[in-house]
């Protein structure tokens, strides 16, 4: 009897605690929506308290979790606020809406405060991309100061329609977006209708006239020539296939096809080389 007496006496001070963590928490989260007191009576026997958890128990198991989350975890999570509401908040107003304690937290305080992706004015944090624009025109504006190019992926977060400002600049033959065959990423290119590029009719056919060797091996002589390094190494390619026993098919001659207008150019960006 002794034993089961102990043991009941170990769990209520387990739900103590428990009852003491989450009203820490919540008196840090907020206020949250708990049962109204119940009316005292007069001269009524007040009943012995009894230990229970918290009915919004749930809720600050969530947050309690977010604010043991490493540091990185929680950066993200404020990042992302600041990335899609484009809003500055306080500590307090970011602890309110994502449920990260800034102030009771110094780590994640000072990376966040020295993370490149946040501007912090003393009060507030706020998101802060590598190009300061607003609008279409001040996009417009950086890519033409980029004749070489700019990557799109240094864009994206400049404002949140700017990709659909992109596109639309692109349809209305302002601005080029080629792909990077390196990266695999595009890249937004000025497109100056004040520079109109005209191209001799001689020229143009030297263009079309111009067949490259059929056997890589001569092209990459012909580039060392140049003076270019070859990106392809075909001589070693070959040497390993036959030590592997891989046999390579030859390539059959394909019939040469004069350019007409259902003939799909692949050099689009240079027009004036295809005009008939």
């Amino acid at each position: 009897m002794a034993s089961l007496q102990e043991s009941l006496q170990r769990f209520k001070k387990q739900q103590e605690k428990c009852q003491s963590t989450l009203s820490s928490i919540a008196s840090r989260a907020g206020p949250s929506k708990a049962a109204p007191p119940r009316p005292m009576v007069a001269n009524a026997k007040s009943p012995a308290p009894a230990v229970k958890f918290s009915n919004d128990t749930e809720r600050l198991q969530h947050i309690n979790s977010i604010r043991k989350a490493p540091v990185g975890a929680q950066i993200k999570r404020v990042i992302d606020l600041l990335l899609e509401t484009r809003q500055a908040f306080t500590p307090e107003q970011i602890n309110e809406a994502c449920h990260v304690d800034i102030n009771g937290n110094k780590a994640v305080f000072d990376s966040l405060r020295n993370n490149l992706k946040v501007y912090y004015d003393g009060n507030r944090f706020s998101y802060k991309s590598k190009h300061a624009l607003k609008n279409k025109d001040q996009l417009l504006i950086l890519i033409r100061k980029f004749p070489e190019g700019i990557a799109v992926i240094d864009l994206k977060d400049a404002y949140p329609t700017v990709m659909e400002d992109l596109q639309a600049l692109k349809s209305a033959g302002q601005i080029w977006l080629l792909s990077n065959f390196d990266s695999q990423e595009d890249i937004a290119f000025p497109n100056d209708p004040r520079v109109p590029i005209k191209v001799d009719d001689d020229l143009k056919q030297l263009f079309r006239g111009i067949e490259l060797p059929r056997d890589m091996l001569d092209i990459e002589k012909d580039l060392q020539k140049n003076g270019m390094k070859p990106a392809t190494n075909t001589a070693k390619r070959r040497a390993m296939a036959q030590v592997h026993g891989i046999v390579q098919k030859p390539k059959t001659k394909k019939k040469k096809h004069e350019i007409s207008k259902r003939t799909k150019l692949t050099n689009a960006h240079l027009p004036e080389l295809f005009k008939l």
